[in-house]
């Protein structure tokens, strides 16, 4: 297995091929955002390889150095429950060191399958990552804070290098309206992220 960025043509096809089937619409950013922030410097999609195979993919959206969000972690349908997805995060530290790789999880007190999101925040549980003391809620969807690193991180730190990213990305406007960090519990529409 080799984690590897992968080229313009591979991300239009794990994007079709998986995140479209893997992802509610509500939690999936167009792919011409990835591509535009990607073009600007601010995306690192990466993609496992078994042998010449596509079998998962992570994407990472990158704020300052040393902080990303793993915005996007997929197993492809066939190779799911094969241990893919903890190998994904491992081989992820090891191509990003010293880079506090942070996410959201949707909290499943609000999610529309609440099992299946506890499944979620176990699997990334038992893969070491940490639930941070704060949520969010982006474009309506309530989530949880996890990060990934070796050593201790500052949580307040964190929140600031998480709003940071959402700032660097959206205009004033429509960060005020559809982004929270943290989440407060106020209740928020579900919109596209592209609104």
């Amino acid at each position: 297995m080799e984690l590897r960025t992968a080229t313009p043509e591979q991300l239009r096809m794990v994007f079709r091929r998986d995140m479209l089937t893997a992802f509610p619409e509500a939690e999936l950013k167009p792919l011409a955002a990835m591509e535009r922030l990607w073009a600007e410097g601010w995306y690192r999609p990466y993609c496992l390889f078994d042998g010449d195979e596509i079998v998962g993919e992570a994407f990472l959206w990158l704020g300052h150095p040393g902080w990303a969000i793993v915005d996007y972690l997929c197993v492809s349908a066939g190779r799911r429950n094969d241990g893919l997805g903890g190998e994904i995060l491992r081989l992820l530290q090891q191509a990003e060191p010293g880079t506090v790789l942070f996410g959201e999880a949707e909290a499943p007190e609000h999610a529309p399958d609440p099992v299946m999101a506890q499944r979620r925040l176990g699997f990334y549980a038992r893969c070491g990552l940490r639930t941070a003391g704060y949520d969010t809620a982006m474009f309506g969807v309530h989530y949880k804070t996890l990060y990934l690193f070796d050593g201790e991180v500052d949580e307040a730190q964190l929140m600031r290098e998480h709003t940071f990213i959402y700032q660097n990305t959206f205009d004033p406007e429509k960060f005020a309206k559809y982004v929270r960090i943290p989440y407060n519990g106020e209740p928020l529409a579900k919109v596209a992220w592209d609104q």
